[in-house]
């Protein structure tokens, strides 16, 4: 009998319990889908988002790297690696140079982008994100500085020499891009949630420590890794909702810097392959032993 009162003519109490529920769930829908969220075929149709850069900042960091590799950087105790920095400085250059396609001004940046925007889109989890669009990217003005070189070795006949350094990178690197989280449920595609998003380095400090390979080594490298204990600042600025918008929510702030940290520390170790005494594929092969053996 009780589920007779659901569908009788009379008004009850239960009929009225559910209609209540059903509208409070269709109203906090209709609330998330066309306030926060984006039901639109475009996705960056409601966007407002302008990337800003900050020339300032580029102007004092010219200036600055000018002014130390004119003065140079001598530590007590220490050997001083300007000579190195100049060097890396203007390998950094090259790299910038060739993503440019030595292009220079406003037809090298949108060159720059358009790499950058392909490659984003060719990684991203499609089933969780809408396309990436890159509206400004800033390849910086500046390098790695490397300074407080110092050698540390073992006491044993075959012990290996390191080579350690303090790195601190400043520089105004950024990107600006939106994208769109997607909610597949209860269909593919409901909503969208648009996001934007700036992202910049302030700050980048770890350790570098330089390894020779063993004299018996069978396919010998060159050993370059950063700490694992490194510091990264990143500056996030960030724009969530269609046309109500959530700005620089903390907690998309913290996944962006943990995901960045995450992949720079798998990422941390760098070999070189010494010419004449090894190839590629036997490093790999010797890589791949050696985790096996672990």
């Amino acid at each position: 009998m009780g589920a007779n009162y659901l569908f009788s003519l009379e008004p009850t109490f239960t009929q009225g319990l559910v209609l209540g529920q059903l509208s409070v769930i269709v109203l906090l829908g209709f609330i998330l889908k066309y306030i926060f969220l984006d039901s639109t075929h475009d996705p960056f149709e409601t966007s407002s988002y302008q990337a800003h850069t900050n020339h300032d900042f580029t102007l004092r960091a010219q200036k600055s790297d000018i002014q130390e590799v004119e003065t140079g950087s001598k530590c007590d105790g220490h050997e001083s690696v300007e000579w190195f920095n100049i060097l890396l400085r203007q390998i950094v250059d090259v790299y910038r140079s060739k993503l440019r396609d030595d292009l220079t001004g406003p037809e090298g940046n949108e060159i720059a982008r358009k790499r950058i925007e392909d490659y984003a889109n060719k990684i991203r989890p499609a089933g969780f994100l809408d396309h990436i669009r890159i509206h400004s990217i800033d390849l910086g003005v500046s390098a790695p500085k490397l300074h407080d070189a110092h050698v540390t070795s073992d006491a044993s006949p075959k012990a290996l020499t390191d080579i350690h350094f303090e790195t601190t990178y400043t520089d105004t690197l950024s990107i600006s891009l939106s994208t769109s989280y997607l909610f597949n449920y209860p269909m593919t595609s409901f909503a969208r949630l648009p996001v934007s998003l700036t992202i910049s380095l302030s700050q980048f400090k770890s350790l570098v420590t330089i390894s020779p390979p063993p004299p018996d080594s069978p396919a010998p490298v060159l050993t370059f890794s950063i700490s694992p204990n490194f510091t990264l600042d990143l500056t996030t600025t960030s724009l969530m909702g269609s046309r109500a918008k959530l700005a620089n929510v903390p907690k998309l702030h913290e996944l962006i810097q943990h995901q960045v940290r995450r992949i720079l520390a798998a990422r941390g170790t760098w070999q070189v392959v010494l010419p004449g005494l090894a190839t590629l594929s036997a490093v790999q092969e010797q890589a791949k032993k050696s985790f096996h053996d672990v």
